[in-house]
């Protein structure tokens, strides 16, 4: 089954200079991932100021910059995982250099057709 690992952080982490500690454990994390086989694919994001929003109206595209949710945190990276269960993702989540300061978020995905040109799921 596949996980999102969803990292969520307050504006201010975006442009505050990383921690060489950080980044040493941010990159331990994820050869331990790629190591234990369940690493689909993952990244960190730019500031939500460097967002752009695309909705479409009465067949108009319309596109607006910046983030589009008044929030408080931000999603600042995500992994996707695949692992046997829940209790897997979370075990994965919690070893997440970030989860001690920061929240990580563990959600299903309802499928990768889009990804893989495969059936949309029942």
């Amino acid at each position: 089954m596949k996980y999102a690992l969803l990292v969520h952080a307050p504006l201010e982490n975006f442009s505050r200079p990383k921690d060489r500690a950080d980044i040493a454990a941010g990159r331990a994390y994820g050869e331990a991932l790629q190591a234990a086989g369940v690493l689909v694919g993952g990244a960190g994001l730019e500031s939500p100021q460097s967002a752009t929003t695309v909705s479409v109206r009465d067949g108009k595209r319309q596109v607006h910059d910046g983030p589009y949710a008044e929030t408080k945190e931000f999603l600042a990276g995500f992994a996707i995982i695949d692992v046997p269960n829940l209790d897997a993702a979370l075990e994965w989540a919690a070893r997440n250099p970030a989860a001690g300061h920061l929240l990580v978020e563990v959600r299903p995905l309802v499928g990768s057709y889009f990804a893989t040109g495969g059936n949309k799921p029942a």
